[in-house]
């Protein structure tokens, strides 16, 4: 059939199906009757019935033989069971039956597939596997469950964490973050806990020392202590006579003259042999330079404060010379005005003169007039008499105008 072109080789379970694996099956050695026998059947239609008669109940019985050792096989059947399998399996072989797997799927029970005649190791290994199928199933179930309860535990901690927005849910990235700042903190935490653990340890080596130091101090303390209170004995063997003692202080005394004296003859032996090669003079040469530099700073300190003596005052002319000229400028800015006013003084004498010239001509003309009319001589005396009257102020004003 078209149906099992698709099996492979496991499937095949003994050679049940003659027509696709007939070509596979090897090592069975035909007799020489066979061959008498192939050479008069053109078609082999003998060779067909006779090799499914005698080879496929035998490999259908070792099969069902090696599934009975499996733990499976040994679950759904016993026995009796198992030689009724074998039976079958002959009785399906020499009846040669097919089933397809699209009618085994339609079956619901070991039952059903048995009343059409399947093939029974078949039908038991498919409904086997079938069983394996829906333990992984359940298992698969049973982890999916444990795995939805350990999303919705971590969903509902992240749920309460004071990290989380309100009304937000736990989304991946607010958490990754959460966890990064929380690892970041933790690596600052753990450098801290670094530091502070090295300062512990050199506090702890600063208090070793101190505690050491302390100790030596109370031991040499102690032995102070002993030696400021001898024993009797020693104290008895420090006492001395009184006539030693003084002969003791008079050597003394003699001692420390003596040493004076020595000390003076050499301070006169080292003055009378004074060279720049003895102790003395490089001492005294030594003196003589540092004297020779304070001199030359004293020196330098003089010119430094004559320097600033006169730059001081040529700042002070020099202020002086900038105020004079300032003075200078604004004189000359006066005089510039003054000269201004003096032009215009002068432009209006000219005017003045011009109109005193205007009125010398009109006093003539006036003259003139009254020598030649008698009627009026009084009136034009009194007009020259005022004429001459501002004639004459105009004089005093342009004479005051040029002295200023």
């Amino acid at each position: 059939m078209a149906s099992l072109d698709h099996l492979d080789d496991e499937d095949d379970f003994g050679g049940d199906f003659a027509e696709g694996n007939a070509a596979r099956r090897s090592g069975n050695k035909r007799s020489f009757a066979d061959l008498d026998d192939d050479e008069d059947d053109i078609f082999g239609s003998k060779k067909v019935s006779q090799k499914v008669e005698e080879t496929a109940p035998g490999v259908a019985t070792g099969m069902i033989l090696t599934l009975r050792e499996s733990t499976l096989f040994n679950i759904f059947i016993n026995a009796a069971q198992l030689q009724e399998l074998i039976r079958l399996s002959s009785v399906w072989t020499r009846e040669n039956k097919e089933t397809s797997i699209s009618q085994l799927l339609t079956f619901k029970s070991f039952t059903d597939v048995c009343s059409e005649n399947c093939c029974p190791v078949y039908l038991f290994v498919f409904f086997c596997s079938l069983k394996n199928c829906q333990d992984e199933l359940s298992k698969c179930q049973t982890k999916l469950e444990d795995a939805k309860s350990e999303i919705q535990k971590w969903h509902s901690a992240f749920q309460n964490e004071s990290f989380m927005p309100q009304g937000a849910t736990p989304e991946p990235k607010f958490v990754v973050n959460y966890l990064q700042i929380l690892r970041s903190s933790e690596e600052s935490l753990r450098e801290q806990l670094e530091k502070a653990k090295k300062k512990e340890a050199a506090f702890i080596v600063t208090f070793a020392k101190r505690e050491q130091e302390i100790a030596e101090l109370k031991s040499a303390l102690r032995d102070l202590r002993a030696q400021l209170k001898p024993p009797s004995m020693q104290a008895r063997r420090l006492l001395l006579d009184p006539s030693i003692h003084e002969e003791f202080t008079r050597l003394k005394n003699l001692v420390e003259e003596k040493d004076k004296k020595v000390k003076e003859l050499q301070d006169n032996i080292a003055a009378v042999s004074f060279t720049p090669q003895s102790k003395n003079g490089k001492m005294l040469m030594a003196k003589c330079r540092t004297l020779q530099e304070e001199n030359e700073e004293i020196g330098n300190q003089a010119n430094e404060g004559k320097m600033h003596e006169l730059t001081m005052k040529l700042a002070l002319q020099k202020s002086q010379n900038t105020e004079l000229r300032s003075q200078f400028e604004g004189i000359c800015k006066q005089m510039e005005k003054l000269t201004g006013d003096v032009d215009r003084s002068n432009e209006l004498v000219v005017i003045l003169q011009e109109k005193l010239e205007a009125k010398d001509d009109e006093i003539q003309r006036l003259k003139n007039e009254l020598l030649q009319g008698n009627a009026n001589v009084e009136e034009q005396n009194e007009l020259d008499t005022d004429m001459n009257a501002n004639v004459d102020n105009g004089l005093n004003l342009v004479e005051v105008q040029t002295e200023n």
